[in-house]
């Protein structure tokens, strides 16, 4: 809490059902909350008190808060609810552009909007009065074309879309997944229809029996999953691709059955850094506030010899045994040496289980390996593909598990 405002009773004075609406909003906005916890904070304030603004926030904050990344829409959401009317105004502004002109002008924080979209869910909002208003006028929205505008909005480069294609865009991606099928291994778990015998457990039932063999005991392959390592570009020349691509991210990171053991991120430019834990917040918009700002080099220079360096010397065998899969997206147009940058990718392609390279500049039909940097990179792939608009990513996600696909990198190859 940043400012200490009086706490004013809500004109109705059933307060239980105050804190039950409470609680509905929080639920709206993401927070985790059942029925259990709303009894436990109707008893805790019951049992705090109801005088002090600090004391019910943090009475009401440790019964519905239970991760770290909550505590931002727990702040906004509680701030709406609970009486700051120059709040509300802000917030019903920003969402209905249309009004503005009486509140502060300020950009939404992470989570602001998401809060007044879970409070205000159902609540009618008027417009002011005009003169253009002052008849009846009839409002008729078209929705015959959504199907092809979201289809055009699949094979539209990131770079050449609007800001409201663009939040299009990243709705679409965060619908998407990237399946993946289960590595084969050795170890076996219990199974009736397994076609393994399995001995120590089969053995072990026969002592229990006074060495009287009853019943065989079967086993079968237990699944393994794999890890993703994502390696992100995000020099000036690939700024508005990359910032697209970490919404993608953030929705695999977060998204539940799709298989992966773990989701491993990192940035690079200039330096190398870590964004893992950033990403497993379920605010997108507080994931990448938090991995932009522990990002120092967005939109400088590339070194993508030096981070990749980097990266083997200190991360490879933490993120990436368990034969891992490794999405390195970049443009490839590096300053540094094309040998260090060779060696590197040689490193890095030797110990993942496979290398996949997104690069954007595939969208040019004419593209073609000049740079020394792509050069250097090229033969140390498994697959080169493009990574330029929601198609590209859409057959990605097919083509993840399928050791046999190259992409591009054979017509590629024949052109060096």
């Amino acid at each position: 809490m940043s400012e200490q405002l009086p706490l004013d009773i809500p004109d109705d004075p059933k307060l239980a059902q105050n804190i039950t609406h409470f609680a509905r909003a929080l639920r709206k906005a993401g927070l985790p909350i059942g029925t259990g916890r709303v009894i436990d904070a109707i008893r805790a304030v019951e049992a705090a008190g109801f005088t002090e603004r600090r004391d019910f926030y943090w009475t009401l904050h440790a019964c519905f808060v239970s991760r770290p990344e909550h505590r931002a829409v727990f702040a906004q959401v509680f701030r709406l609810y609970w009486r700051d009317p120059r709040y509300l105004e802000h917030m019903m502004a920003m969402m209905l552009p249309a009004i503005r002109g009486v509140q502060e002008e300020r950009a939404a924080q992470a989570g602001e909007k998401r809060a007044a979209e879970a409070l205000l869910d159902g609540v009618e909002r008027e417009l002011p009065e005009t003169e253009e208003q002052e008849g009846d006028t009839e409002i008729e929205v078209d929705a015959s074309l959504t199907a092809s505008t979201e289809e055009r909005l699949r094979t539209l480069d990131f770079e050449q879309m609007s800001t409201d294609e663009m939040a299009q865009a990243r709705r679409m991606l965060a619908r998407l997944t990237l399946p993946v099928q289960p590595i084969p291994s050795r170890r076996g778990q219990a199974s009736h229809l397994g076609h393994r015998i399995d001995r120590a457990r089969t053995l072990r039932a026969a002592m229990r029996q006074g060495g009287e063999l009853r019943d065989i005991a079967r086993m079968q392959p237990r699944p393994r999953w794999p890890n993703l390592v994502v390696l992100c570009d995000i020099s000036g020349s690939m700024s508005q691709y990359s910032r697209v691509i970490l919404h993608f991210l953030h929705a695999v990171s977060n998204a539940k059955g799709a298989g992966w053991a773990k989701v491993h991120a990192f940035t690079f430019g200039t330096r190398l850094t870590n964004i893992t834990r950033h990403l497993h917040q379920r605010d997108v918009d507080a994931a990448l506030a938090a991995a932009g700002a522990e990002a120092q080099d967005w939109e400088g220079g590339t070194r993508i010899g030096e981070c990749l360096h980097v990266f083997n010397r200190d991360w490879s065998r933490r993120v990436t045994g368990q034969g891992a899969v490794v999405l390195l997206i970049t443009d490839g147009l590096d300053r540094g040496e094309p040998e260090q940058l060779a060696h590197e990718m040689e490193r890095l392609h030797l110990s993942s289980r496979r290398l996949i390279w997104l690069n954007p500049l595939l969208r040019w039909d004419d593209f073609a390996p000049r740079a020394r940097g792509v050069a250097a990179m090229l033969p140390h792939v498994d697959s080169f593909r493009a990574g330029h608009s929601i198609a590209s990513l859409e057959e990605l996600a097919e083509v993840i598990s399928r050791p046999d696909d190259v992409g591009e990198k054979a017509r590629l190859m024949a052109a060096l």
